[in-house]
């Protein structure tokens, strides 16, 4: 058997390529395929390290399920096969080695477009799509089909503007430009890593550099873009006709997600709104986890979540507790009965509030008496905090709790409603009959 004719037509020699499977010279290749694959899981494991990498494109979530294990054990394949060429018949790993290539384009694939579209449901559909045509096109080489489709995919042209088009054109190009916008993608993703990742100071510039990431993700998706249309065939001159109706869709179907997207980039350019400032919009509250180009995602502190277009956020009022001061006034009110000396409780509550934790002693807390109510003297307490992203109820319960206990210990009685009842002389009051 010719070892090159079997690699370019495997369909004609299957029968005997299966029968050798089964030989002892086989069980040899097994044994060194073995060996490919656990010194790729090893080395693996020697750099990757104990800790696991989510969000890593080369390790993944697990060892195996990264892209640099498979390109490993591919190389290490690719190695052995040479070596052993002259030496024993390769039939092991003249089915392996397209496996693992397989195995290497489908984990390209699909850790860019997790990494890049972690929260996509299209994501992964795409995933799987992905995985089952690389399978499919293999199972179609290694049983010979694929060459004879290829060939009648090349038969089916037709004309188009004065150039004649096949099947297998459109395909090969449709090809060329998944791999080039993956590989965009790929780079891409590498780049905002590295412009997101935070020490120390650098997370006061987190707006600043996510809007370099969307920039640099946009223009390289561009380029790979216009390559992708270059090498599937297609003329970027007919690209101004497109531009047109784009254009003309964006001014009328389109205008909202246009503003949306500048708004988006204005908000991280001059940075009125930043990731971990604490916002009230349209009576919700809640802190800024992520910003987008076309919406902004608040998370209130019970755990609800915000979906907050740009544009709402450009065109509407917006609270920012966090923008120049992250120091928040709370408040508090307590009531005293009528002839209580309230300058001396005054002074002890403000005392007290100082010493709870989370409030802080500058500015300090202070009381004032705020109003002279039915039941008895209403005493407001003010006192401030400097991190409101960890809940508002709970310190001022508290302060509450801490003014509880310090009129119990100065033996004054918080008053509730009492009414005085004045009848006329010689009335009597009756219980009504049961």
């Amino acid at each position: 058997m010719n070892v090159g004719e079997l690699s370019l037509r495997p369909g004609p020699e299957l029968e005997a390529f299966v029968a050798k499977l089964f030989s002892a010279s086989a069980l040899a290749e097994l044994a060194l395929l073995a060996a490919c694959l656990g010194g790729a899981w090893l080395v693996v494991r020697l750099i990757r390290g104990a800790a696991a990498r989510p969000g890593s494109i080369w390790f993944g979530d697990r060892i195996v399920d990264g892209v640099l294990f498979p390109v490993l054990a591919l190389g290490a394949a690719l190695l052995v096969r040479w070596l052993i060429r002259d030496a024993v018949p390769v039939t092991v790993f003249r089915l392996a080695v397209p496996i693992l290539s397989s195995l290497v384009i489908i984990r390209v694939g699909v850790r860019v477009l997790h990494v890049a579209f972690p929260t996509s449901a299209l994501v992964r559909a795409l995933e799987r799509t992905l995985s089952w045509v690389v399978w499919v096109g293999l199972v179609l080489w290694l049983t010979g089909l694929l060459p004879l489709i290829v060939a009648e995919l090349d038969q089916i042209r037709w004309t188009m503007g004065g150039t004649q088009v096949s099947v297998r054109a459109l395909v090969e190009g449709a090809l060329t430009a998944i791999v080039v916008l993956v590989f965009a993608l790929w780079v891409s993703a590498a780049i905002e890593s590295r412009l997101l990742a935070v020490e120390g100071r650098a997370a006061d510039e987190l707006s600043l550099r996510k809007i370099a990431a969307n920039a640099t993700r946009a223009l390289l998706l561009l380029v790979g873009l216009l390559i992708a249309l270059s090498a599937a065939g297609i003329p970027l001159g007919a690209l101004g006709v497109l531009g047109g109706a784009i254009g003309v869709g964006i001014g009328f179907g389109l205008q909202k997600l246009a503003a949306n997207y500048v708004s988006g980039f204005v908000i991280l350019a001059e940075r009125s709104l930043r990731i971990g400032d604490l916002v009230r919009v349209d009576n919700f509250e809640g802190q800024i986890t992520d910003i987008t180009t076309r919406y902004t995602v608040i998370r209130s502190l019970g755990g609800r979540e915000s979906i907050v277009p740009n544009e709402m956020l450009i065109t509407s009022r917006i609270e920012n507790l966090s923008l120049a001061d992250r120091n928040v006034l709370l408040n508090t009110v307590v009531q005293v009965p009528y002839g209580t000396d309230v300058e001396p409780v005054m002074a002890r509550l403000a005392d007290v509030v100082r010493a709870v934790p989370r409030v802080l002693a500058d500015p300090a807390p202070s009381v004032r008496l705020t109003n002279f109510a039915a039941d008895g003297l209403e005493l407001t307490l003010f006192f401030w905090i400097g991190d409101p992203e960890n809940g508002q109820a709970n310190v001022r319960s508290e302060v509450n709790l801490a003014i509880l206990r310090t009129l119990g210990e100065m033996g004054i009685e918080i008053p509730f409603p009492q009414r005085v009842l004045h009848l006329p002389a010689g009335a009597q009051l009756t219980r009504p009959a049961s």
